[in-house]
């Protein structure tokens, strides 16, 4: 009788496992066998029924049972997982004759592609680039640039202050306190040659200014320093960012923290000097403004004004940008319009913003 279960077991397993069609019946016939309460399962827990003689047979074809339905179960998955595979393959084949989708690209921002253009040419004539905190103190931002409390000058830089706190802290007016942190900090009192691009605060707002915008500035401190000094590098500037064919020309100024100081010009690159309506047919663009440094400044900050002498200059960046790539209006840089700032890209080309 129990040859017979075991006959009978394995005719119904062969037959099970032939027409099985995929992974999910082929799984299914293993609970039916080998679960808890599997065919096999229950013919290996009867085995305490038989006799102590057929034991050991009994149990060697039960064993035999199991062996073979886990072979033709192991070729079985081993099949289906292959069809499930050429299967999957074929369905995501690529058309290669297909048109492709077009990519969208991110663009940076026109102040930071200006930014960093700056600083990779000031950076290879030896300059290290610094960055000051935009939190000031009255201190740093005017006294130690030589504009004292009630100074006239200050009235050109009207600023924020800090609530409950406007005789100490501000929101900085310009980058040149972050030269009065580079010459402290700078323990040695020796030569300095730094650039300081960054954000600067001011309470105007038209077409051409806003409450905020970007400027760098830069400072060389030297025993032998000159104006001549000053007018080399401020040209090779000028030409490297608005082309080889820009002049300059100096026209004297006045600045509380430089003497003798300068407005720099730079020849009109849109008419070439002839005039138009940029350059307000006068052939020329402010740009810049600079100077030698005040002896005040450089004792204030610790140097020797007989043994040092240094130069010093600044520009806003927002106003280069609006120059090279054709933007109209300052407040357009601080819009957040995407569309806007998908008109930038890495290439040098001038754009003419739309």
């Amino acid at each position: 009788m129990n040859n017979d279960k075991l006959k009978d077991t394995k005719k119904l397993l062969e037959e099970d496992l032939k027409i099985a069609s995929n992974e999910k019946e082929l799984n299914d016939l293993k609970v039916k066998y080998l679960g808890k309460k599997g065919l096999i399962t229950e013919l290996n827990s009867s085995i305490k029924n038989i006799p102590n003689e057929e034991k050991k047979s009994y149990g060697l074809a039960v064993n035999g049972l199991r062996t073979l339905f886990n072979n033709i179960y192991e070729e079985k998955l081993e099949i289906f997982k292959k069809e499930e595979l050429n299967k999957k393959i074929s369905n995501e084949t690529i058309d290669i004759t297909l048109p492709s989708k077009k990519i969208k690209k991110g663009s940076l921002h026109p102040m930071t592609l200006i930014t960093e253009e700056f600083e990779d040419l000031f950076v290879s004539m030896g300059y290290t680039v610094y960055e000051g905190p935009e939190i000031e103190t009255d201190e740093n931002c005017f006294q130690k640039l030589n504009v004292p409390k009630g100074h006239p000058a200050r009235d050109a830089q009207d600023t924020f202050y800090l609530k409950d706190e406007f005789e100490n802290f501000l929101l900085r007016t310009q980058t040149s306190t972050a030269q009065v942190h580079a010459m402290e900090e700078n323990t040695t009192k020796g030569p300095l040659r730094i650039v300081c691009p960054g954000k600067v605060y001011r309470r105007d707002e038209d077409a051409t200014h806003s409450h905020q915008f970007m400027q760098i500035e830069g400072l060389v401190i030297d025993e032998d320093v000159s104006m001549a000094d000053l007018k080399g590098t401020l040209e090779m500037f000028c030409k490297k960012i608005l082309g080889e064919k820009t002049e300059i020309r100096f026209r004297p100024s006045y600045f509380p923290f430089t003497e003798p100081s300068v407005e720099v010009d730079v020849s009109c690159f849109k008419c070439q000097g002839k005039g138009c309506n940029l350059c307000k047919q006068t052939g020329w663009i402010e740009v810049l403004g600079a100077g030698m440094v005040h002896p005040n400044v450089l004792k204030m900050c610790g140097y020797d004004p007989k043994k040092y002498q240094g130069f010093a200059f600044g520009t806003g960046i927002d106003r280069f940008a609006m120059f090279k790539y054709g933007i109209p209006d300052i407040r357009t840089i601080y819009g957040n319009d995407i569309r806007f700032i998908e008109q930038f890209n890495r290439k040098d080309d001038t754009y003419e913003v739309k």
